[in-house]
This record gives structure tokens, C-alpha cells and sequence, in this order.
């Protein structure tokens, strides 16, 4: 049996019983361990770990725990950019696309606003989400840690805000969105782009308010649905912009 100090930081306490919250414990395990299977025996996703110090120095996922070993574990610092001297590195596809669960639909139709790629199926269990999300090489966003703790999962992150506003700005601070976006790009039902299209071709379809009001429309090239911008367009660029301007806020860390 080996006795050892934990402290997780920020973020990954709310995975946590209250007692061991925002403070460093004792725990003992019994057999010889990785830092990575420690770490998600406490149910949080290896997913969302950025760093690992133990008795002060860094360490990664294969670190094997001593006795009286000081380990602290530490979520994402979004404010901060450490990607260059830590020493856990999560793969990213190549392209940023996305596939949300069951839970953050109303999530995804926003995401495709941003024209984030986003996939979204409420019918698909656990198995088949990361089936389908390795397969289009999609970055999982999830509510269910235990999805994340998957090992054939390729890309997963688990999102801790639960209003939509905080769950955007997480993604786009996450997973540094601000040149991916190009707002209403995409159809908010099927994800599909949307391709400008002359008012004449389309008149007949619209709304009399709206044929009177608004000129410039587009169409989506797989359900064929009709988009103009509305009173709702407006609304989210400025959310954009609030969103945009915190990472600019955002500092390079000098650790």
C-alpha cells in the first residue's frame, strides 16, 4: 500500500466528492499505478488534464506513483498558453470539427451559427457516438465523463459550463475558434453550407414582412431550408464579439 498527497485544481474539483474539493488529501493505493489510471479513478476523463507536478516537477501520463509522492493535477488554463512547456499533450484532427452529444443539442445549433462544423444525433448511445466521431475524425464534446474515459476514444473533451453563453465561450477559448468562425455559414438543421441565392429565385417561398425587409438570403445545399438575417443575427455577433474579445485578454504563460 502506498500513501500519497493529491490536489486537483479549478475545473476538475467539480468531479470530486466535497470533501477532497479545493484541498490536498491523503489517499493510499494498493497496487503500483500510473498517474493517468490514478487520475481517472477519481472519474475525471485524462481528457481534461493539462498538468501534472509531482513533488514540484512535471510529469506525464505514464508517471508511475511512488510512497509520499505530492501530486497536483491541473485542468486546462484557458487564460494562459502552456501547450509549449507541458508535458501532456491531447491529439487534435486536422481539421476542427465536431460531434455533441445527446445533452448539448441547443450547443450545436449555436456552434453551426459560428459555421462550426458540428455534427449532433440524439439517438446514439455511448459506444456509437465515439464509433462515429473516430470514424469522421470529430472532436467529442460531452457532458458524460465516462464517455471520455474511453481508451478508443481519439478525440474527446468534456464541457463544464452548463449555460449556453459560458459553453461557447469555453469552446472558442478551448480550442482557439477565432479563425474557424464565420458567422451563419452553415444550415442550423443539418449542418450542411450555405450558398447565396437571388431573391427572385426564392420570393416566392418567403414571408411577405420578409420579402420587404431583407434582399440577401442563402440556402442550404442539403435540406434546401432559407436563411436571411433576422432580428437574431445582430444578437449573436455581439455575443461573438464579447467571446472574441476575452481572448484577446487572453496572456502567454511565463511559468
Amino acid at each position: 500500500m502506498k500513501t500519497i498527497h493529491l490536489r486537483f485544481y479549478e475545473e476538475l474539483n467539480e468531479f470530486l466528492t466535497t470533501e477532497k474539493r479545493k484541498v490536498t488529501f491523503v489517499h493510499s493505493i494498493p497496487v503500483q499505478t500510473s498517474v493517468k489510471d490514478l487520475i481517472e479513478s477519481f472519474n475525471i476523463p485524462h481528457t481534461q488534464v493539462q498538468m501534472i507536478l509531482v513533488n514540484e516537477e512535471q510529469k506525464d501520463f505514464s508517471y508511475i506513483v511512488q510512497e509520499n509522492d505530492r501530486i497536483s493535477i491541473y485542468p486546462y488554463f484557458h487564460n494562459f498558453d502552456i501547450t509549449s512547456i507541458s508535458k501532456i499533450h491531447h491529439p487534435l484532427p486536422k481539421r476542427m470539427r465536431f460531434f455533441v452529444d445527446q445533452h448539448l443539442g441547443i450547443l450545436a445549433r449555436y456552434l453551426r451559427m459560428l459555421g462550426i462544423d458540428t455534427e449532433y444525433n440524439d439517438n446514439l448511445s455511448g459506444l456509437e457516438l465515439v464509433k462515429k466521431s473516430n470514424r469522421e475524425n470529430r472532436i467529442l464534446i460531452t457532458k458524460d465523463h465516462s464517455i471520455l474515459k474511453r481508451n478508443d476514444l481519439k478525440f474527446g473533451y468534456f464541457v463544464y459550463a452548463d449555460e449556453l453563453d459560458s459553453q461557447l465561450e469555453e469552446l472558442v477559448l478551448q480550442f482557439k475558434l477565432k479563425d474557424h468562425i464565420s458567422l451563419f455559414s452553415r444550415c442550423l438543421e443539418c449542418n450542411s453550407k450555405l450558398y447565396p441565392i437571388d431573391k427572385e429565385n426564392i420570393e416566392h417561398r418567403l414571408p411577405q414582412k420578409v420579402k420587404k425587409l431583407h434582399d440577401k438570403f442563402t440556402i442550404c445545399e442539403k435540406c434546401d431550408k432559407i436563411y436571411w438575417k433576422g432580428t437574431h443575427y445582430p444578437k449573436m455577433k455581439q455575443k461573438i464579439e464579447h467571446i472574441l474579445e476575452t481572448m484577446k485578454n487572453t496572456k502567454n504563460a511565463k511559468i
